[in-house]
This record gives structure tokens, sequence and C-alpha cells, in this order.
């Protein structure tokens, strides 16, 4: 039974953490930016910052612009973003930690060297798959429910990262594929798919830490990770750690699962801020719906 505990639910990595970007004192900006067409219009330049340790997006309570810098921003850099900041007539705010993706989740799942979470099982037809964060079937095209990569569950059949977070892996092993969160202990039934809004009560579950809620505090969001950046985001104020990643977002009270853990800031001792990947859009992009 334990093979199966494995398989329930919701998914995070461990890796090793990832080498800084070196620091460029001016703004990277790409040729094109993709602004998130369901949000409201944003600065062009505000849209073209592509600095590591950004996050940028719209206020919930002003609707004004704010671009949201953590402790690895140099100062030559925090000076040049403040100045865009004031011709954009965005806020520029100050984040405690490192931006990161969060490698490690719900219940564990290997592959590559790499500890995921799995997010949530879903299914086309009689064909089964689990979701789970882009950056973490970015590393391996083969899933194990064990750390000795002995008990195959699956196989990679779609990854998107950056830009997106998420990805799917198609179930090969014979284990069950409940429609449920693992909650340490017990589970969690999921009965639907919903849209999240500023001020939800909303908790997550990962591997590394468990089960931790909060409230979403933001919507639309971009980061900007040493590994790329991703939009269209959902923030809130529950802190997360490595090997939380790829884990569900849901609504306790009604078991309706909102996202999948992409990244944050802080730690679950002094706190801190995580990002989220919709997970509708996620099953609109594949094609799948919860079991």
């Amino acid at each position: 039974m334990r093979r199966l505990s494995l398989v329930a639910l919701a998914l995070a990595v461990t890796l090793l953490p990832a080498t800084p970007a070196a620091a460029d004192p001016g703004l990277t900006r790409p040729a094109a930016a993709r602004p998130d067409a369901s949000g409201p219009p944003v600065a062009a330049e505000l849209a073209q910052v592509r600095t590591v340790g950004t996050a940028w997006g719209p206020d919930p309570a002003t609707g004004r612009p704010t671009l949201t810098v953590d402790d690895t921003v140099a100062p030559e850099q925090v000076r040049a973003l403040r100045a865009l900041a004031a011709r954009e007539g965005a806020e520029l705010r100050r984040e405690p930690g490192r931006l990161r993706i969060l490698i490690a989740g719900g219940q564990s799942i290997y592959g590559g060297g790499a500890k995921c979470s799995l997010g949530a099982n879903v299914h086309s037809g009689s064909t089964y798959y689990f979701l789970t964060a882009g950056h973490c079937t970015a590393t391996a095209t083969t899933w194990y429910a064990d750390s000795g990569q002995t008990s195959v569950l699956g196989t990679r059949t779609g990854s998107s990262f950056p830009v997106n977070d998420y990805g799917l892996v198609r179930y090969t092993a014979r284990v069950s594929h409940p429609s449920a969160v693992y909650t340490y202990p017990g589970l969690l039934t999921l009965n639907g798919v919903g849209t999240a809004y500023v001020g939800q009560a909303v908790c997550r579950s990962g591997a590394t830490t468990g089960v931790r809620c909060g409230t979403v505090t933001a919507l639309n969001q971009t980061v900007n990770y040493a590994e790329g950046s991703v939009t269209g985001l959902i923030r809130t104020n529950i802190c997360a750690e490595p090997g939380d990643s790829g884990g569900p977002l849901y609504v306790a009270a009604t078991g309706v699962i909102i996202g999948i853990l992409s990244g944050g800031s802080g730690n679950c001792t002094s706190g801190g801020s995580t990002y989220y990947q919709p997970v509708a859009e996620i099953l609109a992009a594949y094609g799948v719906t919860l079991p």
C-alpha cells in the first residue's frame, strides 16, 4: 500500500539549488514579452523586465502596477528598476529572501535526480496522467514512486517551462488514480477546478512542509526566476520550501483545486510568498480533466 500512497496526489521536487545567474547592472530585455491577455494593461517597459529576482503584476487593491525585488538584486539594479518604476507609475517593493523554483510536494515522485510532488491526477478518456510543475518534468522523462527509482510510475508526455510552469506524466504502472490531495495524514477528495480570486482562503500540500494555509494576495503575476520567466501566476502569502514545487493549491472547505506550485521566496520559519500556475490553464493546454 505504500506505493499507492506515493501516487495518490500532490507533488513536489528536490534538486540542488540553481546557481544564480551573473548579476547584470542593466535590465535584461527580450525581443518580445508575453503580457497576460486576461489581466489589466501593463506598462510597456515594466512588461519587458526580466531581471532575475523580480516579479511584477497589478496590485489587487489599487490596480497600480507593482514591481517586486528580492534580496539577490544588486543595488545598482535596484536603482535602475526604481527609476523604471517611477517612469511607469509603478510601486517598487522589497521581498525578503530569494525568488526561486521550489523543487520537492503533496506526495513525492522522483526522476533524474529530482524529487517532486504530484499536483493532481487527471485523465483523457481511459488514459491516466498526473500534473506537476514544468521545472520538474524538464529534469527527466521517466518518473518513479521511490528515491531508488525502482518503482516506475510513468513517462513524461508534456512539459512547459519557462513562460509556463507545468508538465504532464502518463501512468504506465498499474496503480490507483484517486482524485484527491494528501493532507498529512489523510485524503481530501477533489471535487472540481476553481478560479482564484484575491482574498480567497486556500491551502497547499507539499512533500517538504506538508499542508500550509493562507490567502490569495494577487493574480496575473510574472516571476523572473534564474531559470527563466513565468507569467500569469497566482500569488499567496503561504510559505513553501524546496521540494514543495508541483504540489496543489486548493480550497479545503470544498475540495476545489486552484493551482500548481511554481516557486516563491522566504521559508516556513520566517514566512514567505508563493506563486502558482492556474490549473484550469493546464487542463485546457493538455485536454485532460479530473477523474
